[in-house]
């Protein structure tokens, strides 16, 4: 009979774990908590030293009873739950739940960070016990959640309207997004120009070059405001005489990044791949736990994915930097193994990097075996590692400052750049940044051979009128970002908090960026005025940092709690009086079909929708749909394309007769038609254009320029 029972969390850990162990275990998933606060009420005694109260979710129940008995048969108990916090928690509250009693019973804890032969048994040869820490310091942020959570947002219902909620962490996200809106509004740009000149070289006249405008006489910097200012400076490079009157050549080097860290994993797969965080967090799981591959069977391919370390283990770096020899020459291999400081304050480097188990397990050879997107994130942390420990790129940098003498007035200066890359080291596999950005730094600028005091002829002159630009909306790459040069969150929260804002309505995303919705922005003003730490990116940097100490043994979680409640709840009493009720109805264009009266716009579970102003005597309501402007293009439909939200909160355009036409889009739809057929043009969010009708193909920056030659001549 097994005497050695196994729990993990997921059952695809759980059949790569039986793999590996063998038939003298049996392994068991609890399918993750099995035990939380009660959803119906507070679930913590404030007066009793914020004691939780616990309880067994009835979907859990079955789970707890057949995980009990399989404990009442057992005599060794491990559990096998993820390397982190949570991970941590989920053991204690399966113990705690299931009570198997530890007179007659051994228990184990045992951890590893990737599911591997080597890295389970040799786990399961150390094992220890349930780190009591780390647990308080999930404990801590599930009451601090709860608390801010259940306190909140009955006080929001009251003052705004029902179905809102607000969250610890998710409201200083809402407050980033929000914040920077409120900078793009406020945002005056102001004119500058942009001069540049074509100059060949006096002894070799075929050989042009472009010169950039940078000042005057022993300015530095200038800037041309008005295009007066421009045109006074253009007529005198036109007749001014030329000359070098320095060249500077020097190489450059450019270390790769660090292998990938869950913040970095979730950007860097955002820019390249276009995948949410949410996606990136599955697929990376399903990495972590387990495919089968072959004859090899069910495996691990990747570290555990929740980390903020950059560290790679030994016997990795060693496998890595012989890969590099033997794969690419030692020329790309560097003298000593590259060690990357801490990425975060509060990285713990007791883990490691997200790496692959092996790195001789190229991602070719895995084709057969995985999804294309599970291949392509593979891809993407195969490379990462690789690069990570290869040489760095040389780059030949070349600096020509240029004098352009003009008759009676002070010389202008003008300056020419290149940068080649001489030697690619790392950027041979890999390199960090958008496909597009690869591409603008893969532009080769020659420069041809100069020397002191050469003389140059001017060719010809570039002018344009350029507007500095606001400060650009968040992606999710972006957003991560923030979050984490801020401390807010951890590894673990990063999807989670970019799923909740947007599923409460409180932001959305728009040709892949964020903006906040009208009810984020109200609420947000409410939490700033009456609730200030709780949407302070330093107040939450803060307690972020208290949890860890918890976590370390270095604080209590009493402590914490009291000194977090006792201020909170005498803001919140005082918020009840101060907070006038905000109405946010409003009146739409549509009119109602029963009583001819115009429909409110009002927010309800699933969204804004229709209703009619005479409720309850009138019950109809309708969807509500952002108008285009912009016709259906199917043949024969009179619809209008109008803006829609799906399930997962994407924005989409659909035709307003649905369910009778059920044309759809996620490109965004363009007011001008096709200049070759006159249909409809459909924009993606690279800023390609495309005719859904025809093969015609531009940009947006080619169809503006389309569009203004096409205009009649006056």
């Amino acid at each position: 009979m097994v005497n050695k029972l196994v729990i993990v969390e997921s059952p695809a850990k759980a059949r790569t774990l039986n793999r590996i162990l063998g038939r003298s275990y049996s392994v068991k998933a609890s399918l993750g908590h099995v035990r939380d606060l009660p959803k119906s009420t507070l679930g913590v005694d404030v007066d009793d030293n914020f004691t939780p109260k616990y309880v067994i979710p009835t979907q859990k129940k079955k789970i707890v009873k057949e995980l009990k008995e399989a404990m009442g048969k057992a005599t060794t108990i491990y559990l096998a739950t993820d390397p982190d916090r949570e991970g941590e928690a989920i053991s204690w509250h399966l113990i705690q739940a299931a009570n198997p009693g530890t007179d007659k019973k051994t228990l184990h804890r045992v951890v590893f960070h990737e599911i591997t032969r080597e890295a389970v048994e040799e786990a399961f040869k150390h094992p220890g016990s349930i780190d009591e820490h780390m647990v308080s310091a999930q404990q801590t942020r599930r009451i601090l959640d709860r608390l801010v959570g259940y306190k909140l947002s009955p006080l929001l219902w009251k003052k705004v309207q029902r179905g809102l909620s607000a969250g610890r962490v998710q409201s200083v996200a809402v407050r980033i997004v929000v914040d920077r809106e409120q900078e793009i509004q406020a945002f005056n740009p102001e004119e500058y120009w942009i001069i540049e000149v074509e100059l060949a070289p006096t002894k070799e006249k075929t050989s042009t070059f472009r010169a950039k405008v940078t000042g005057t006489g022993n300015r530095a910097k200038f800037v041309i405001n008005n295009e007066q200012k421009a045109a006074e400076v253009t007529a005198d490079l036109k007749q001014a005489r030329y000359s070098v009157l320095s060249v500077i050549a020097k190489q450059s080097s450019r270390n790769p990044a660090p292998p990938f860290i869950t913040s970095t994993m979730q950007q860097e797969a955002s820019r390249k791949l276009h995948f949410t965080a949410k996606r990136t967090m599955a697929i990376s799981q399903q990495l972590y736990e387990g495919l089968s591959i072959g004859e090899e069977g069910s495996i691990g391919l990747i570290t555990y994915m929740r980390t903020d370390s950059t560290n790679i283990a030994a016997t990795a770096m060693t496998e890595v930097r012989s890969y590099i020899k033997e794969k690419y020459g030692k020329e790309f291999l560097p003298q000593k193994a590259r060690h990357f400081g801490k990425k975060t304050k509060w990285a713990q480097e007791a883990h490691e990097a997200i790496r692959p188990t092996s790195i001789y397990r190229e991602p070719e050879q895995l084709k057969p075996f995985l999804k294309p997107e599970q291949l392509r994130l593979y891809e993407l942390i195969w490379k990462r590692c690789v690069a990570s420990q290869m040489s760095a790129a040389i780059y030949d940098n070349t600096t020509i400052d240029i004098t352009a003498e003009v008759k009676a007035k002070k010389p202008y200066k003008l300056i020419a750049t290149s940068s080649n890359l001489s030697f690619p080291g790392f950027i041979k596999v890999y390199r960090e940044g958008s496909d597009e950005e690869e591409k603008e730094e893969d532009k080769i600028t020659r420069l041809p051979a100069l020397q002191d005091g050469d003389k140059l002829d001017y060719k010809n002159l570039f002018s344009s009128q350029q507007f500095t630009k606001p400060p650009v909306r968040y992606t999710e790459a972006t957003l991560i970002k923030a979050l984490e040069q801020k401390g807010i969150g951890r590894p673990s929260t990063y999807a989670p908090i970019l799923s909740v804002i947007q599923d409460r309505d409180y932001v959305y995303k728009k040709e892949g960026k964020f903006h906040p919705d009208e009810l984020g922005t109200v609420v947000t003003k409410i939490l700033v005025e009456h609730f200030p730490q709780i949407v302070d990116a330093d107040f939450t940097a803060k307690m972020e940092q208290n949890l860890d100490e918890i976590a370390q043994g270095k604080c209590s979680e009493s402590s914490i709690l009291t000194a977090f409640y006792s201020p909170f709840e005498e803001l919140l009493q005082k918020a009840y009086t101060d907070i006038v009720k905000i109405d946010m109805t409003k009146t739409s264009d549509e009119i109602c079909p029963e009583c001819g009266e115009p429909m409110l716009i009002k927010v309800g579970r699933f969204g804004k929708f229709l209703a009619c102003p005479n409720y309850p005597k009138c019950k109809i309501t309708k969807p509500y749909f952002v108008r285009t402007g912009i016709n259906c293009p199917e043949d024969g439909c009179d619809g209008e394309l109008v803006e829609r939200v799906n399930k997962k909160k994407q924005v989409f355009y659909g035709c307003s007769n649905y369910p009778k036409c059920h044309f759809a889009t996620s490109y965004k739809p363009l007011p001008t038609p096709c200049p070759e057929c006159g249909k409809l043009l459909l924009q993606d969010k690279k800023g390609q254009v495309k005719c859904y009708s025809c093969t015609f193909k531009t940009t947006t920056d080619k169809l503006e320029q389309i569009n203004e030659e096409s205009k009649p001549t006056e």
